[in-house]
């Protein structure tokens, strides 16, 4: 009881059923279908991120590390730009991700990559070990952004890439705006902070990153999703996930009902909407 005591402490989304950010690192339902949203989630960023990797330039060789790598992450996206002769590990502190992470790895025969259990705040993994170390929605559902930055720049080996990537919700609606969507994304966005997160921590990454000695790159990513993309869905999926933490903020009955009628809005062929922005944050660590 003490070290799930400790456990909720540092990860306090993660005891119930929360939906992540994060992919990771951000609060999970623990269910297949959780899994394969966040691989949804994967597949939907996985461009942003071979872009940014793009810009790096050759990985070939490298080590790089994807810090709460849930059921896909950055997984597959690394293997690739470190290519045969590099190694990719995967972390995360939920068993059940990793399970299916090791699933994936499988089923797409990643033979570069290794996934592993680890607590990021108490983390096992040598220092300056990581040519490239990477966190997505990890700071935006856990919170305690410093500290989590410094572990990861405590990772990466000299001249190495820290990459951080977290949401901000300035773009994130429905056109034309669900006004029970809506509700429910201003319900999200107070459980985060309720719970110490911050849905918007994306604009703060380059602060972030210069805390800890990182000149910054900044780039943002935005997605136009057209109707009945499952991504539309998703302040509907948070919401279902997050019910817990969302009924000391609203009557269970109002909750139900704006879940219904987010659900009917949603589904109307002519809605498309707009994702969160993907907030990319980069720098390389000093020689």
């Amino acid at each position: 009881m003490r070290e799930k005591a400790a456990r909720h402490k540092r990860y306090p989304d993660r005891e119930s059923p929360v939906a992540r950010t994060g992919e990771s690192g951000r609060p999970e339902v623990r269910d297949g279908l959780s899994h394969e949203r966040l691989r949804l989630q994967s597949r939907v960023w996985e461009p942003a991120g071979e872009r940014l990797l793009a810009r790096l330039g050759d990985g070939r060789g490298l080590r790089a590390l994807d810090v709460g790598c849930g059921a896909m992450g950055w997984l597959r996206v690394l293997s690739r730009w470190v290519g045969a002769q590099g190694a990719v590990t995967g972390t995360d502190v939920d068993e059940k991700l990793l399970a299916a992470a090791e699933a994936f790895v499988s089923e797409e025969n990643l033979a570069n990559v290794h996934v592993q259990r680890d607590d990021f705040f108490a983390s096992a993994l040598p220092a300056a070990s990581f040519d490239l170390v990477h966190l997505r929605f990890q700071l935006a559902p856990l919170g305690r952004a410093m500290e989590q930055v410094g572990i990861a720049r405590r990772l990466v080996r000299p001249g190495g890439w820290l990459v951080l990537e977290d949401p901000e919700t300035g773009s994130w609606r429905e056109n034309p705006v669900s006004p029970a969507a809506a509700c429910l994304r201003q319900l999200i966005g107070t459980a985060f902070v309720r719970a110490g997160g911050d849905l918007d921590a994306g604009r703060r990454l380059p602060e972030y990153l210069r805390a800890v000695a990182i000149e910054p790159a900044v780039n943002a990513e935005c997605l136009a999703l057209e109707p009945g993309h499952p991504y539309l869905r998703l302040p509907i999926q948070f919401a279902t996930s997050l019910r817990p933490r969302l009924l000391p903020l609203i009557q269970e009955a109002e909750l139900d009902r704006l879940l219904a009628a987010a659900e009917a809005d949603l589904a109307d062929p002519t809605r498309w909407g707009m994702a969160y922005t993907l907030v990319q944050a980069w720098g390389r660590v000093a020689e």
